[in-house]
């Protein structure tokens, strides 16, 4: 029968999993699949699996119980194989990339952060330090029919945009590094222009967070930071 995958621990974890309830509806029974030096935290794999709130929830639970007792390598929600077998093949297979990504989060936990900037104030940003962008302005609102003007208006814009965020993101990034043990950047999506999870040792997470609120505070109310965290370290697996 498929397999459904939570997480990979350390054979020496306690991996408590007494009343967690599994993914599915009804809910699976969560057990161990186990190699000489690792083990996976598995249940039987629904038929149909969704991103239901309630099958989040279940996933999201194993980690946070298990992490409570020690370092895990926690999977992304869906994570389905073949069998049980196939399972501890990886976790023999994959021994000592598992031992290292464990030792590298030992201790640690995520923080993602988001930012996106007031698109209106940005675009008075830019038209008060560009004269070529204010020009091109001036002459559209005055009625000169160029249909060229727009197009180049636009583009000019668009690359003072890429240029700028690219500094802020890179400003942000770079105040906060120094707190983290290990970065990651993802994609951005609609208005942010940043996404980036930071792996921080518990005994620096306090540093962190308030070297973050420093750092809003800077940048002002034109910008928009959102903060998550902590958070299982999916980003670093």
């Amino acid at each position: 029968m498929a397999v459904y995958v939570y997480t990979v621990v350390d054979r020496t974890h306690p991996q408590r999993l007494d009343g967690l309830p599994g993914v599915g509806d009804p809910p699976t029974t969560l057990r161990t699949v186990d190699s000489e030096k690792l083990s996976a935290v598995v249940s039987d794999a629904p038929e149909e699996l969704r991103p239901k709130r309630r099958d989040l929830a279940a996933h999201h639970a194993v980690q946070e119980r298990l992490m409570g007792d020690g370092t895990v390598l926690p999977l992304q929600f869906g994570f389905i194989t073949t069998d049980d077998d196939a399972v501890r093949a990886v976790l023999e297979e994959r021994t000592e990339w598992f031992l290292e990504r464990l030792r590298a989060l030992e201790g640690c936990v995520e923080y993602n952060l988001k930012a996106g900037q007031d698109q209106s104030a940005l675009l008075r940003q830019i038209l008060r330090d560009s004269e070529e962008a204010r020009r091109l302005n001036d002459e559209i609102r005055g009625g000169r029919e160029d249909p060229q003007l727009p197009f180049t208006l636009g583009e000019l814009v668009a690359g003072e945009v890429r240029d700028r965020q690219g500094r802020t993101a890179e400003t942000i990034v770079d105040s906060l590094r120094g707190f983290a043990r290990e970065e990651h950047a993802s994609q951005s999506a609609g208005d942010d222009f940043l996404n980036a999870s930071f792996l921080v040792e518990q005994g620096k997470e306090k540093s962190f967070l308030a070297a973050e609120q420093e750092l809003a505070k800077g940048l002002g109310s034109d910008y928009d930071l959102r903060l998550r965290g902590p958070l299982a370290p999916y980003s670093f697996v």
